[in-house]
């Protein structure tokens, strides 16, 4: 189980700057759960209004949106630290 997500800032191209509960921080680009399908609650966050919306949730530590869209720590870690390294 990886740390919760503690703070988030959304950056241009449907990326967010995410800093986790161990200090760690990195970069998820969300690009490929907006556009992999055409139907969903990802679709929605297209609109950069919705997407620029995201919040840490504190008692959980996943990201969520407005819409109900939710992402757990653990993906978001892996994603952050994906990225990061690549």
């Amino acid at each position: 189980m990886h740390p919760d997500a503690t703070a988030i800032e959304v950056l241009p191209g449907y990326r967010l700057a995410v800093t986790f509960a161990d200090g760690t921080s990195g970069v998820v680009d969300c690009t490929p759960w907006l556009y992999e399908r055409d139907t969903g609650l990802f679709v929605s966050l297209r609109d950069p209004a919705l997407f620029a919306q995201v919040r840490v949730n504190p008692e959980f530590g996943f990201i969520e949106w407005p819409n109900g869209v939710d992402i757990c720590p653990d993906t978001l870690y892996e994603e952050a630290h994906r990225s990061s390294v690549g």
